[in-house]
């Protein structure tokens, strides 16, 4: 009799594949709305109607809120970290000239960050092994995106800057979340982040943008994907992920992103993949498998 894979094994292999793999769909959206639409704008629009199907979510469901105040406002830093300050910095540094494989590159770097402050704000312990696959996955992913790195045109300096930004947001969001979402329903918090990131990213659109929105086939494909496959989707995937697991081990998955991300524009915008960056993917495959044995 053939023995079925375990449940856990399912888990631990399916929800990072399904990750990657809605997670890298974002940088191709933010690419492909970005004609269209002005970056806060949109998240106005996405982060909204996140919230609103949320909300009708855990009404639903009868979803417990919290109780303390101090859980609501971790929540919220987790959320404007996660969220708001993190897709603001991706969507405005490509809006403004940074590739979305170069955003997907340093948004990539997130686990080095983790790994270095895990220790002393977790107390996890990270492995000599492990250390090793998550600077072989960075090697690996340089391969990947080496050949987009290069011009002879300099990346605008606020848009390298934002993309540095959503790097540090991510890898604080991350922390923070593994260390105070324990205390309340995952559901909950999923609302109270795209509500807190809402409410930003409004003020953002109001204070500095005009609202521009060119209502093409591409805006609404890009829209409807950004709320279902990426904010309800992949950050329900994220958020289970690092209930689950430890921190390093969970976000050592976005090595994978770039490469993933890097195909997905080859088939919709005609962007072409190099012997060295097909080898780059294979190096980037064995870190990730390296950095997340237990």
């Amino acid at each position: 009799m053939r023995r079925s894979l375990p449940s856990s094994g399912l888990l631990s292999i399916g929800v990072p594949a399904a990750f990657v793999v809605l997670w890298a769909t974002g940088f191709v959206s933010a690419r492909l709305v970005a004609p269209y639409v002005e970056p806060m704008t949109f998240l106005v629009w996405r982060f909204g109607t996140t919230t609103a199907i949320l909300l009708a979510f855990v009404l639903a469901v009868g979803a417990p809120w919290p109780k303390r105040a101090r859980d609501w406002g971790d929540a919220v830093v987790a959320g404007l970290l996660l969220q708001g300050v993190y897709l603001g910095c991706v969507f405005w540094a490509i809006a403004h000239g940074i590739p979305a494989g170069v955003a997907a590159l340093i948004a990539a770097a997130q686990p080095l960050l983790t790994a270095l402050l895990a220790g002393t704000l977790l107390g996890e312990r990270v492995s000599p092994l492990r250390w090793g696959g998550i600077a072989t996955g960075f090697l690996g992913v340089g391969l990947v995106l080496w050949p987009k790195l290069g011009g002879p045109e300099a990346y605008p300096g606020p848009a390298l800057a934002a993309s540095i930004g959503a790097l540090l947001a991510m890898t604080a969001g991350t922390i923070w979340q593994k260390r105070t979402g324990a205390a309340i329903d995952l559901r909950m918090a999923a609302l109270i982040h795209f509500g807190a990131s809402f409410l930003l990213v409004l003020g953002l659109a109001c204070a500095f943008e005009t609202g521009r929105i060119e209502f093409t086939p591409a805006f609404w494909v890009g829209y409807v994907w950004s709320v279902l496959g990426n904010s309800i989707g992949a950050v329900g995937l994220l958020l289970f992920m690092i209930s689950r697991g430890a921190v390093v081990g969970v976000t050592s998955v976005l090595f994978l992103v770039p490469p993933i991300a890097l195909l997905m524009s080859n088939a919709l915008f005609g962007d072409t993949m190099g012997p060295v960056q097909i080898a780059g993917m294979a190096v980037a495959v064995l870190g990730v498998a390296l950095a997340a044995r237990p």
